[in-house]
């Protein structure tokens, strides 16, 4: 089982992978996105790797009430809205309960985008090659949403990179029409947390700095 010291060593492999098995190094219409929070500390390293700018693509897992970390679905900016809907019928979670929670994240999706874009436009990536990338996928809820805004931007290629992820995950997401790199597909999954030694929480205050840190380069 492949683990990894942290998100910015998971980063630094993963942008060397991505420099080693692909075409995406040191062209100008790679954009890199981080899905906030941990995502954006992978993807700060990707983008160092690959010499491309780095942004913040903003997503929200909608959670199942009192098992936050398994998603129900997910939302995106652009109004995309992602449904799990195996994760709702199994559980019988009743409409009411599912947008009530899908509120209250579309509330959060709208405080973080104010709190990491500031002033600043949204990024175009009408015609650039995309880059999303997440500190790890479990359902892939979020990271379907993530994809699904960014194509409405009409982007010329959509490539999804994560350090770990389940096979089947994997191959929902390449279902969706984009490439997929992803270092480690375990079978025996459990949660993204298990294929790090620091999987502590990110907070807004280091998403800035890293997108700070690259707007002024």
């Amino acid at each position: 089982m492949e683990r990894f010291r942290d998100r910015t060593e998971a980063g630094r492999l993963l942008g060397q992978a991505l420099r080693e098995r692909t075409d995406l190094a040191d062209r100008p219409d790679v954009l890199v996105l981080g899905l906030p929070r941990g995502g954006v500390v992978v993807a700060a390293e990707v983008a160092r790797a690959l010499h491309a700018p780095l942004d913040a693509f903003v997503v929200r897992k909608i959670g199942v009430p009192g098992h936050e970390e398994l998603a129900m679905g997910a939302i995106a900016s652009g109004g995309i809205r992602v449904v799990n809907e195996d994760v709702r019928a199994s559980l019988l979670i009743p409409p009411e309960v599912f947008e009530l929670a899908a509120a209250r994240e579309e509330q959060e999706l709208a405080r973080r985008e104010a709190a990491y874009r500031g002033e600043r436009p949204p990024v175009d990536m009408r015609g650039r090659c995309v880059i999303l990338v997440d500190d790890g996928l479990a359902t892939g809820a979020s990271m379907r949403a993530a994809v699904r805004a960014v194509k409405q931007r009409e982007p010329a290629r959509v490539v999804v990179a994560v350090p770990v992820a389940p096979p089947d995950t994997c191959r929902q997401i390449e279902r969706m029409g984009v490439e997929v790199l992803c270092l480690s597909m375990p079978e025996d999954f459990g949660g993204v947390g298990r294929f790090y030694d620091d999987f502590a929480q990110t907070t807004d205050e280091e998403v800035r700095e890293l997108l700070h840190v690259s707007t002024s380069h």
